[in-house]
């Protein structure tokens, strides 16, 4: 039993294994003679409380009794050291049955077939073995003729379109595998020369053209002794003084010598070829198969201003040929109305005079520029009965119908070549805008 004093005196009785109070003493107090004191104080000084609420936390005091729980009650009974109980048993028949009361349903079984497991082998996977060995040696070089590549997808579909055109006689300019205003241009006119609606999605339909008029668009050819010898020029000076101090104006390369040949763009050629080397004889390459065939006579010449474009006609009116053009520009316009054809003349010189012509730079006398295909007028002059004016190539054909000329009519060389071929003096041209 403990005893404690709260804050108002009182004397508090707490039983110390339990921790309840047992009992609260007021402070004693003298209200009289001894005969008169209350009557707690005739009872003994002390009195009974009812045990307090349980409080919401137990009281430290409280945690003896908590460790000394009563123990749970022996339902084995006495048993000595080395015995036990029997453990609870059920007995079952003999035939391996069991009962499935209370055991819930029976789980569902997924039944897979087996599979085989072999080694991994190596990652790259094999072709099946077969009873004889194939044996691939890689080709020996022995420095000669170098062998194109074997597969170019990039825009060859589009250059396959434009040798079909080239090869109708409604020229796209240079073969290059873009599309552009020159390719739409010579699909209206293969329309005008053959009949025929082409597509440039009608993949069937212009495969089927190529076999019918020369077939493969592409071809191999093997680069010459005479290809790789020229004659060339280091450059083509733009100064018109310059080009007059030079022997000929000849091609600067084989690449851009082949490149005319075929009728092809110098850059189309070479990624078409990207492992070629063309200055060395004996080199295979892969090139346009242009073949063109052979067009009826002209007699008449239309140089159309605002299609950028020379369309030439037999004398029942039908469309022989028809070319991408540059005509004219805004500060040397090209003649108006009709003129006709005087004299042809194939690889020429040209003649500079500024008083007739443009100036030039600071040339301000005349001056004879040497024939050749990187000459002002190219492979090919067609003079007209207006003097200075005539139809003529160009050096640098990929920028036919995309610049401007000094009036005259400008085709690349070998349109010029194969419209020489089928004019004759007194053909009208027409200039119409």
């Amino acid at each position: 039993m403990e005893i404690y004093f709260d804050g108002n005196g009182n004397r508090v009785i707490v039983d110390a294994y339990t921790g309840e109070i047992i009992a609260i003493q007021p402070p004693r107090r003298v209200t009289g003679t001894r005969n008169g004191l209350d009557e707690p104080r005739r009872r003994g000084g002390y009195y009974r409380v009812e045990p307090a609420e349980p409080e919401p936390y137990p009281s430290p005091r409280r945690r003896p009794l908590e460790r000394y729980q009563a123990p749970p009650p022996d339902n084995y009974g006495d048993w000595g050291l080395d015995e036990f109980p029997p453990a609870p048993q059920h007995v079952y028949p003999d035939d391996g049955t069991y009962p499935d009361e209370g055991l819930g349903p029976e789980p569902r079984v997924v039944r897979r077939e087996p599979v085989t497991r072999s080694p991994l082998g190596d990652p790259v996977a094999r072709a099946p073995e077969s009873d004889t060995t194939t044996i691939i040696e890689a080709p020996e070089f022995d420095g000669g003729a170098l062998q194109p590549p074997t597969s170019f997808t990039a825009r060859e579909d589009v250059a396959s379109l434009q040798i079909l055109l080239d090869r109708a006689g409604a020229s796209p300019g240079v073969i290059d595998g873009k599309f552009g205003s020159n390719v739409d241009k010579a699909l209206l006119a293969y329309r005008d020369i053959t009949g025929t609606n082409l597509k440039s999605t009608d993949t069937a339909d212009i495969r089927a053209a190529l076999a019918a008029s020369g077939g493969d668009p592409f071809i191999n050819y093997t680069i010459t002794p005479e290809d790789a010898a020229g004659p060339f020029v280091a450059s083509v000076p733009a100064d018109y003084g310059q080009k007059a101090q030079l022997e000929h104006m000849s091609f600067t390369s084989v690449v851009e010598m082949l490149a005319e040949r075929f009728h092809m763009d110098q850059a189309y050629l070479k990624a078409l070829n990207p492992e070629a080397n063309f200055n060395r004889p004996g080199t295979i390459i892969r090139v346009a198969n242009v073949n063109r065939k052979p067009a009826g006579k002209v007699t008449q010449i239309i140089a159309d201003k605002s299609r950028k474009q020379v369309r030439a006609y037999d004398e029942s009116g039908r469309l022989v040929v028809a070319y991408p053009a540059t005509i004219g520009s805004a500060d040397t316009p090209s003649p108006t109305g009709t003129h006709a054809v005087s004299r042809v003349a194939l690889n020429p010189n040209y003649t500079y005079n500024p008083k007739l012509n443009f100036k030039q730079g600071d040339n301000d006398r005349i001056l004879t520029i040497p024939p050749g295909p990187n000459g002002p007028v190219g492979t090919v002059w067609i003079a007209l009965d207006k003097p200075t004016y005539g139809i003529h190539g160009t050096p640098e054909p990929s920028k036919i119908g995309k610049t401007e000329s000094h009036g005259c009519v400008r085709l690349t060389n070998w349109d010029a070549e194969q419209l020489a071929k089928l004019v004759s003096p007194g053909v009208p041209v027409e200039f119409v805008d």
